[in-house]
Protein backbone atom coordinates (compact mmCIF):
# COMPACT_ATOMS: atom_id res chain seq x y z
CA UNK A 1 0.00 0.00 0.00
CA UNK A 2 1.07 3.22 -0.84
CA UNK A 3 -0.47 6.46 0.39
CA UNK A 4 0.23 9.98 -0.51
CA UNK A 5 -0.76 13.41 1.91
CA UNK A 6 -0.84 16.66 1.47
CA UNK A 7 1.04 17.61 4.33
CA UNK A 8 -0.36 20.88 6.12
CA UNK A 9 2.53 23.31 7.90
CA UNK A 10 2.83 22.26 10.90
CA UNK A 11 2.73 19.02 11.22
CA UNK A 12 6.12 16.74 11.17
CA UNK A 13 6.87 13.67 9.31
CA UNK A 14 6.20 10.99 11.80
CA UNK A 15 3.08 10.16 13.68
CA UNK A 16 3.96 11.88 17.65
CA UNK A 17 3.45 15.28 17.90
CA UNK A 18 6.97 17.37 19.59
CA UNK A 19 6.50 20.64 20.72
CA UNK A 20 4.72 23.01 18.90
CA UNK A 21 4.39 21.13 16.10
CA UNK A 22 1.27 18.28 15.59
CA UNK A 23 2.28 14.79 14.09
CA UNK A 24 0.79 12.51 11.76
CA UNK A 25 -1.63 10.66 13.73
CA UNK A 26 -3.91 13.63 13.66
CA UNK A 27 -4.68 13.34 10.34
CA UNK A 28 -3.78 9.28 9.37
CA UNK A 29 -4.90 6.39 11.62
CA UNK A 30 -3.73 3.23 9.77
CA UNK A 31 -2.04 1.10 11.12
CA UNK A 32 1.57 -0.35 9.86
CA UNK A 33 2.49 2.29 7.69
CA UNK A 34 5.22 4.69 7.77
CA UNK A 35 6.84 7.91 6.29
CA UNK A 36 9.04 7.22 2.86
CA UNK A 37 11.21 10.77 2.62
CA UNK A 38 10.74 13.67 4.91
CA UNK A 39 9.24 17.03 4.91
CA UNK A 40 10.02 19.66 7.27
CA UNK A 41 7.12 20.92 9.91
CA UNK A 42 7.21 24.17 8.29
CA UNK A 43 6.90 22.56 4.30
CA UNK A 44 3.95 21.45 2.77
CA UNK A 45 2.69 19.03 0.24
CA UNK A 46 3.47 15.76 -0.75
CA UNK A 47 4.44 12.80 1.73
CA UNK A 48 4.32 9.20 1.08
CA UNK A 49 3.90 6.74 3.50
CA UNK A 50 4.16 2.85 2.66
CA UNK A 51 3.74 -0.40 4.52
CA UNK A 52 6.36 -1.70 2.10
CA UNK A 53 10.08 -1.54 3.64
CA UNK A 54 11.51 -2.29 0.01
CA UNK A 55 9.32 0.45 -1.59
CA UNK A 56 9.90 3.03 1.47
CA UNK A 57 13.90 2.48 0.86
CA UNK A 58 13.03 3.37 -2.84
CA UNK A 59 11.68 6.64 -2.34
CA UNK A 60 13.51 7.74 0.58
CA UNK A 61 17.74 6.55 0.15
CA UNK A 62 19.06 9.65 -2.08
CA UNK A 63 21.26 6.53 -3.56
CA UNK A 64 18.39 6.24 -6.03
CA UNK A 65 17.90 9.80 -6.63
CA UNK A 66 14.20 10.13 -7.08
CA UNK A 67 13.63 13.47 -8.08
CA UNK A 68 11.60 15.44 -6.35
CA UNK A 69 9.49 18.89 -7.37
CA UNK A 70 8.15 21.59 -5.72
CA UNK A 71 6.77 25.25 -5.56
CA UNK A 72 8.78 27.66 -3.70
CA UNK A 73 7.64 31.13 -3.12
CA UNK A 74 10.53 33.06 -2.51
CA UNK A 75 11.31 36.76 -1.56
CA UNK A 76 12.76 38.92 -4.36
CA UNK A 77 12.51 38.68 -7.59
CA UNK A 78 14.43 35.36 -9.81
CA UNK A 79 16.32 36.54 -12.17
CA UNK A 80 18.12 34.71 -14.66
CA UNK A 81 21.67 34.32 -12.79
CA UNK A 82 19.59 33.10 -9.60
CA UNK A 83 18.51 30.66 -11.85
CA UNK A 84 21.08 29.57 -13.88
CA UNK A 85 22.84 29.53 -10.46
CA UNK A 86 20.49 26.66 -9.03
CA UNK A 87 20.98 25.03 -12.72
CA UNK A 88 24.76 24.54 -11.79
CA UNK A 89 24.35 23.49 -8.48
CA UNK A 90 24.96 26.12 -5.19
CA UNK A 91 27.60 25.92 -2.63
CA UNK A 92 26.16 24.98 0.69
CA UNK A 93 27.86 24.31 3.93
CA UNK A 94 27.93 20.72 3.16
CA UNK A 95 29.31 20.85 -0.25
CA UNK A 96 28.18 21.87 -3.75
CA UNK A 97 24.63 20.58 -4.34
CA UNK A 98 23.37 18.64 -7.78
CA UNK A 99 22.57 20.25 -10.47
CA UNK A 100 18.66 21.79 -9.81
CA UNK A 101 16.09 22.76 -12.38
CA UNK A 102 14.39 25.95 -11.26
CA UNK A 103 11.97 28.04 -13.55
CA UNK A 104 10.09 30.90 -12.36
CA UNK A 105 6.20 30.72 -12.59
CA UNK A 106 3.10 32.15 -12.26
CA UNK A 107 1.01 32.40 -8.69
CA UNK A 108 -0.38 28.65 -8.50
CA UNK A 109 -3.55 28.08 -7.39
CA UNK A 110 -2.95 26.85 -4.19
CA UNK A 111 -4.49 26.31 -0.55
CA UNK A 112 -4.11 29.34 2.15
CA UNK A 113 -1.58 28.45 4.65
CA UNK A 114 -2.47 28.34 8.72
CA UNK A 115 -0.82 30.58 9.81
CA UNK A 116 -0.03 32.77 6.58
CA UNK A 117 3.49 33.53 5.14
CA UNK A 118 5.06 37.33 6.30
CA UNK A 119 4.71 39.56 3.91
CA UNK A 120 6.50 43.02 3.19
CA UNK A 121 5.07 45.78 1.11
CA UNK A 122 8.55 47.14 0.25
CA UNK A 123 9.92 43.36 -1.06
CA UNK A 124 8.09 41.45 -3.97
CA UNK A 125 7.65 37.52 -3.95
CA UNK A 126 7.21 35.50 -6.83
CA UNK A 127 7.63 31.71 -7.60
CA UNK A 128 9.53 28.96 -8.74
CA UNK A 129 8.94 25.83 -9.56
CA UNK A 130 12.42 23.46 -7.83
CA UNK A 131 13.15 19.81 -9.19
CA UNK A 132 16.15 18.30 -7.09
CA UNK A 133 17.38 14.92 -7.01
CA UNK A 134 19.57 15.19 -3.63
CA UNK A 135 17.81 15.13 -0.15
CA UNK A 136 20.10 17.14 2.31
CA UNK A 137 18.31 18.82 4.97
CA UNK A 138 16.58 22.08 4.04
CA UNK A 139 18.12 21.86 0.66
CA UNK A 140 15.75 23.86 -1.25
CA UNK A 141 15.42 26.51 1.03
CA UNK A 142 18.95 26.73 1.54
CA UNK A 143 20.01 26.88 -2.20
CA UNK A 144 17.26 29.81 -2.56
CA UNK A 145 18.86 31.87 -0.18
CA UNK A 146 22.33 31.05 -1.10
CA UNK A 147 21.22 32.55 -4.65
CA UNK A 148 19.56 35.74 -2.57
CA UNK A 149 16.06 34.73 -2.48
CA UNK A 150 14.96 33.48 1.03
CA UNK A 151 12.14 30.79 1.05
CA UNK A 152 8.72 31.97 2.28
CA UNK A 153 6.71 29.12 1.20
CA UNK A 154 7.50 25.83 0.19
CA UNK A 155 5.50 23.09 -1.17
CA UNK A 156 6.50 20.06 -2.62
CA UNK A 157 4.08 18.75 -5.52
CA UNK A 158 5.64 15.63 -7.06
CA UNK A 159 8.01 12.74 -5.59
CA UNK A 160 9.61 10.68 -8.89
CA UNK A 161 6.10 9.75 -10.41
CA UNK A 162 4.04 10.09 -7.35
CA UNK A 163 2.44 13.75 -7.82
CA UNK A 164 0.24 15.90 -5.10
CA UNK A 165 -2.55 16.39 -7.75
CA UNK A 166 -6.02 17.80 -6.38
CA UNK A 167 -5.42 16.04 -2.89
CA UNK A 168 -6.91 18.89 -0.48
CA UNK A 169 -4.52 19.87 2.35
CA UNK A 170 -4.58 17.72 5.13
CA UNK A 171 -5.90 14.53 3.14
CA UNK A 172 -4.74 11.04 2.25
CA UNK A 173 -5.67 8.89 -0.65
CA UNK A 174 -4.24 5.58 -1.86
CA UNK A 175 -1.62 6.09 -4.68
CA UNK A 176 -2.69 4.50 -8.10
Amino acid sequence: MLIRFNKPYGVLSQFTPEGRWRGLKDHIDLPGVYVAGRLDADSEGLLLLTDDGQLQAQIADPRFKMEKTYLVQVEGVAHENALAQMAQGVMLKDGMTRPARARAVAPPAVWDRVPPIRVRLNKPTCWLEMVIREGRNRQVRRMTAAVGLPTLRLIRTAIGPYILGELPVGSWAEAP
